[in-house]
Protein backbone atom coordinates (compact mmCIF):
# COMPACT_ATOMS: atom_id res chain seq x y z
CA UNK A 1 0.00 0.00 0.00
CA UNK A 2 1.43 3.36 -0.97
CA UNK A 3 1.90 6.08 1.60
CA UNK A 4 -0.88 8.07 -0.08
CA UNK A 5 -3.19 5.04 0.01
CA UNK A 6 -2.72 4.86 3.78
CA UNK A 7 -3.82 8.50 4.06
CA UNK A 8 -6.79 7.91 1.76
CA UNK A 9 -7.90 4.95 3.88
CA UNK A 10 -7.56 7.04 7.03
CA UNK A 11 -9.91 9.57 5.47
CA UNK A 12 -12.42 6.82 4.69
CA UNK A 13 -12.21 5.43 8.24
CA UNK A 14 -12.39 8.74 10.10
CA UNK A 15 -14.33 11.03 7.78
CA UNK A 16 -11.52 13.58 8.20
CA UNK A 17 -8.88 14.59 5.69
CA UNK A 18 -5.27 14.12 6.68
CA UNK A 19 -4.92 17.91 6.92
CA UNK A 20 -7.82 18.07 9.39
CA UNK A 21 -6.15 15.40 11.50
CA UNK A 22 -2.82 17.24 11.35
CA UNK A 23 -4.61 20.40 12.52
CA UNK A 24 -6.27 18.47 15.38
CA UNK A 25 -2.88 17.06 16.33
CA UNK A 26 -1.44 20.58 16.45
CA UNK A 27 -4.31 21.68 18.70
CA UNK A 28 -3.35 18.83 21.05
CA UNK A 29 0.23 20.10 21.05
CA UNK A 30 1.64 17.31 18.86
CA UNK A 31 4.45 18.30 16.52
CA UNK A 32 7.98 17.45 15.39
CA UNK A 33 9.21 16.54 18.87
CA UNK A 34 6.23 14.36 19.84
CA UNK A 35 6.97 10.66 20.36
CA UNK A 36 5.21 8.34 17.91
CA UNK A 37 3.60 6.35 20.73
CA UNK A 38 1.69 9.38 21.97
CA UNK A 39 0.24 10.09 18.54
CA UNK A 40 -0.52 6.41 17.87
CA UNK A 41 -2.35 6.13 21.21
CA UNK A 42 -4.44 9.24 20.45
CA UNK A 43 -5.37 8.02 16.97
CA UNK A 44 -6.30 4.58 18.29
CA UNK A 45 -8.39 5.93 21.17
CA UNK A 46 -10.20 8.69 19.29
CA UNK A 47 -10.42 7.25 15.77
CA UNK A 48 -9.84 3.50 16.05
CA UNK A 49 -6.80 3.58 13.77
CA UNK A 50 -4.35 0.70 13.80
CA UNK A 51 -0.62 1.14 14.12
CA UNK A 52 0.20 1.10 10.39
CA UNK A 53 -2.28 3.81 9.49
CA UNK A 54 -1.39 5.81 12.59
CA UNK A 55 2.31 5.68 11.70
CA UNK A 56 1.55 7.23 8.30
CA UNK A 57 0.01 10.17 10.14
CA UNK A 58 2.86 10.24 12.64
CA UNK A 59 5.19 10.92 9.72
CA UNK A 60 3.03 13.76 8.42
CA UNK A 61 2.53 15.26 11.89
CA UNK A 62 6.20 15.12 12.85
CA UNK A 63 7.98 15.52 9.50
CA UNK A 64 5.46 17.09 7.12
CA UNK A 65 4.02 15.79 3.84
CA UNK A 66 7.29 15.22 1.96
CA UNK A 67 8.46 11.61 1.72
CA UNK A 68 11.75 10.09 0.66
CA UNK A 69 12.52 10.05 -3.06
CA UNK A 70 13.17 6.32 -2.77
CA UNK A 71 9.38 5.80 -2.64
CA UNK A 72 8.60 7.89 -5.73
CA UNK A 73 7.75 5.71 -8.72
CA UNK A 74 9.82 2.90 -7.19
CA UNK A 75 7.39 0.18 -8.21
CA UNK A 76 7.64 -1.17 -4.68
CA UNK A 77 4.97 -1.72 -2.07
CA UNK A 78 5.04 1.86 -0.84
CA UNK A 79 5.54 3.53 -4.24
CA UNK A 80 3.93 6.94 -4.69
CA UNK A 81 3.72 9.16 -7.80
CA UNK A 82 5.07 12.22 -5.96
CA UNK A 83 7.37 13.02 -3.06
CA UNK A 84 4.66 15.22 -1.56
CA UNK A 85 1.59 13.62 -0.01
CA UNK A 86 -1.82 15.10 -0.68
CA UNK A 87 -3.47 16.10 2.60
CA UNK A 88 -6.65 17.82 1.41
CA UNK A 89 -8.81 14.80 0.67
CA UNK A 90 -8.68 12.09 -1.92
CA UNK A 91 -11.53 13.57 -3.98
CA UNK A 92 -9.41 16.64 -4.76
CA UNK A 93 -6.08 14.86 -5.32
CA UNK A 94 -4.65 15.96 -8.69
CA UNK A 95 -2.55 12.77 -8.92
CA UNK A 96 -5.64 10.52 -9.24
Amino acid sequence: MSFQAYLDTIEEKTGLTPRQLVDLAAQKGFGPSTKAGEIVAWLAADYGLGRGHAMALVHVITKGPVISDRHVNSGGTHSDPSDTLWLDGKATNPHR
